[in-house]
């Protein structure tokens, strides 16, 4: 293991992942708290301080171990969960889809945001490989947990999503009893690669694709 690229691995991606997790999950607290919920706000986790989101072990020490149990090829983390008290809402069962899908909808935007850094920096002329690798980086991450927490299945965020689209009835009875099971069932699919394959790299596709659409007449005036 090379330390130094370790080391250079960690700078670029850094600001990327802290910003990534930080607004993600205070996108969570703030939306529940416009739609009825104050528990997040309450808690001091719709907060922009990355610290308050931070998991000791989910952000920091599980990655670190993954990175060189895989050398790189496998990476996975996760932040504090924003409490959410979803009887709160004042549409409990509609509110509950908005509230799961500010956190994804969060990382999207942070990933044009990210694409528009990069094509500033080229149109600046600028070309230091460092803020390069960071802008691509930034891109990257924030599209993977936005593809990866769509996935239909709680506890993500998607699993809510389709917990709040579902009639009441046997699929919401079936997704509530293996919520507590859904960690492990989710990472059983990561390790199989059903979820790389089948999930994430086709919606990460057309998230680069729709990126590249948006930024196409930004691209256009700088030629």
């Amino acid at each position: 293991m090379d330390i130094s690229n370790l080391i250079q691995t960690v700078l670029i991606y850094a600001l990327p992942v802290v910003f990534a997790i930080t607004v993600h999950e205070a996108a969570h607290g703030y939306v529940a708290r416009y739609l009825g919920d104050n528990t997040a706000y309450v808690l001091g986790r719709v907060t922009l301080n990355p610290f308050k989101h931070i998991d000791p072990v989910g952000t920091i020490l599980m990655p670190l171990l993954l990175y060189f149990a895989t050398s790189g090829a496998f990476l996975f983390g996760y932040a504090k969960p924003v409490p959410v008290n979803f009887n709160r809402l004042r549409n409990p069962k509609r509110d509950m889809v908005w509230v799961a899908l500010a956190g994804p909808a969060s990382n999207f935007i942070q990933a044009i945001i990210w694409a528009l850094f990069f094509v500033g920096l080229a149109a600046g002329g600028i070309n230091e490989p460092f803020f390069i690798k960071m802008a691509q980086g930034g891109v990257l991450v924030n599209l993977v947990m936005w593809a990866f927490n769509l996935f239909p299945l709680p506890p993500l965020d998607g699993g809510r999503v389709l917990a709040g689209l579902l009639p009441h009835g046997r699929a919401q009875i079936f997704l509530s009893r293996i919520e507590p099971y859904g960690f492990f069932i989710v990472m059983g699919l990561v390790i199989a690669g059903i979820v790389s394959n089948y999930w994430l790299r086709p919606l990460m596709s057309l998230g680069y694709e729709a990126i590249n659409l948006l930024l196409t007449p930004i691209l256009a005036l700088l030629h």
